[in-house]
């Protein structure tokens, strides 16, 4: 039975993306040794989407206000890669992460799978 998911973000400077983590936005996490973090997420979903030219995986936050999250972020350094824009599922955002990765953020209008049987 599976009882876990591990999710990676590949990074050029993963202490800072670390620091992320841990500083801004607060995660629970364990130090496994020598600094290495691996933080506790929040509920999770996963979904896939039709793609034609190539496949990708992302990584999207939930928020209750996606307005307020980026001014946050954006007041703590981050770039803002896609202003929050409402489309037809709900609100997203994007921001860089201090080492280069992309980070979604958003707030769903559609039913969620948090805590489907």
């Amino acid at each position: 039975m599976i009882n876990g998911m591990h999710a990676l973000i590949y990074s050029t400077n993963a202490d800072a993306d670390r620091a992320f983590f841990r500083d801004v936005l607060g995660f629970p996490h364990v130090d496994t040794g020598e600094g290495w973090l691996i933080f506790k997420a929040p509920p999770a979903e996963i979904a896939f989407h039709p793609a034609e030219a190539h496949t990708r995986c992302e990584l999207y936050l939930t928020v209750d206000d996606v307005e307020s999250t980026v001014a946050q972020w954006g007041e703590r350094g981050l770039e803002i890669i896609v202003a929050p824009t409402v489309r037809e599922w709900g609100t997203e955002a994007v921001v860089r992460l201090p080492g280069g990765a992309t980070l979604g953020v958003y707030r769903p209008t559609h039913a969620t799978a948090y805590s489907a049987a």
